[in-house]
């Protein structure tokens, strides 16, 4: 038995080892504070609240109580919301339960296809087939590698569907809520607005404000260029608030993942305080990475537009082999990346391009310098194909001066976290 146990820790020691050594370029994934970290293990881990804040189906629940209601007023505060929901448990799960608050079944809706951005809960074999919509696909642009604004808002008001959702999974600009506003009002439409990749910097105030544009509802996960623990939220106008409440409890949630809740509230209010500082520097991380890249020889899409306004950028590999084989190649250097369709992508039986994310990189505190060596280690392994081993080496050497956590309370000058915190595990 304790050969099996030791097997499973030995095999988690590893994993953290790896992502020690090597550079996580995956746009949908982040790292939280080590705070956060702690919370994650407490009790509340083995707990139950179901219900609402001071009407639950379970005892014991006061202190959990006081931990949802700080995390939905940070939250608020934050996003400027008149309404929160933080009990979904991911990113699907709140799609899920906006979609059931407002639609009915037959009812019509648009979102972008999986090759021209849109996340794979948006197509018609995920959320829209589980609330039996019928889905028309957003009209895309890849050249600009956006919406197409002008035949958008003829499409609305031709095909009057009762729901438009915007934001994606390759999401390099801003996504036109203003004028989906516009032509949704002129046929009754409702707008949601899937933040899921870019919550960390709508929080840091540098990408775009949904809900001021007219979005009715945003939804997102919590742990993308928001650096938080896995789970997501709900933001929503005021007028939705009965409607989004049962659709979440008791319609698609029933234990909300209490430790994610105590973990949420605390990178709010990290993000509360360092959240412009680190949307900022994500953006110029990117912004560098995606001009390093350019000049190695790589093709960056969008360079007309700056390559991009997210932490993401897009590469086309088709010249080396495709998506599939350079992400592995790359793997080799301990540089940890995902292979991703792009626009010309409708139905590839190899998707042709690399979607980058520098949230992470960031979030351990690389700077502009930092994208350029790594552009040029992207060079080495995909155009020259040097050997992996000795790049990998040059990368464990990189690292070693990123191994702390910033734009948080635990990261800056070596922080030590006040006893209260740590008196949590002592018995």
């Amino acid at each position: 038995m304790q050969e099996e146990i030791e097997s499973v820790m030995d095999a988690v020691r590893k994993h953290h080892k790896l992502y020690e050594n090597a550079l996580p370029l995956i746009a949908s994934e982040n790292i939280t504070s080590n705070a956060v970290r702690i919370l994650l293990a407490s009790d509340l881990s083995h707990r139950y609240a179901e219900g609402d804040v001071g009407n639950r189906f379970y005892q014991g629940c006061k202190y959990i109580d006081d931990i949802e209601e700080h995390a939905i007023s940070y939250a608020k505060e934050l996003f400027a919301a008149e309404h929160v929901n933080v009990k979904p448990t991911s990113g699907v799960n709140a799609n899920i339960a906006a979609l059931f608050a407002l639609t009915l079944p037959g009812d019509k809706m648009m979102a972008l296809s999986v090759p021209d951005g849109g996340h794979i809960s948006h197509s018609r074999y995920s959320v829209p087939a589980i609330r039996n919509l019928r889905l028309e696909e957003l009209p895309f642009d890849p050249k600009e590698m956006n919406i197409d604004v002008d035949k958008m808002e003829k499409e609305i008001k031709e095909k009057k569907p009762k729901l438009i959702l915007l934001g994606g999974s390759l999401f390099l600009f801003p996504h036109p809520v203003l004028e989906a506003k516009d032509a949704a009002d002129e046929v009754g439409a409702r707008i949601v607005y899937d933040a899921s990749h870019v919550l960390g910097l709508i929080a840091g105030k540098k990408f775009q404000d949904p809900l001021r544009e007219g979005a009715d509802v945003v939804t997102s996960s919590t742990h993308k260029t928001f650096p938080g623990p896995q789970g997501a939220i709900i933001l929503c106008k005021g007028a939705f608030k009965d409607e989004i409440d049962e659709a979440v409890f008791p319609g698609t949630v029933s234990n909300h993942h209490l430790h994610h809740i105590a973990g949420l509230a605390v990178t709010l209010m990290e993000m509360m305080h360092f959240g412009t500082e680190y949307a900022s520097q994500i953006i110029s991380n990117a912004k560098a990475l995606a001009q390093g890249l350019y000049e190695e020889g790589f093709e960056v899409l969008c360079e007309h537009k700056g390559f991009t306004e997210s932490h993401q950028i897009a590469v086309d590999v088709r010249g080396y082999g495709g998506g599939d084989a350079v992400a592995k190649k790359l793997e080799k250097a301990n540089i940890i990346t995902n292979k991703n369709m792009l626009p010309f992508d409708k139905a590839p039986e190899e998707p042709s391009g690399i979607r980058f994310g520098v949230q992470e990189l960031s979030r351990i505190g690389m700077k502009e310098s930092d994208m350029r060596e790594i552009a040029s280690f992207l060079r080495r392994v995909v155009i020259e194909e040097e050997d992996e081993t000795k790049i990998k080496e040059e990368i464990m050497e990189l690292r070693k001066a990123f191994q702390h956590v910033q734009y948080c309370f635990d990261g800056k000058n070596g922080y030590k976290f006040p006893e209260k915190i740590e008196s949590i595990y002592k018995g």
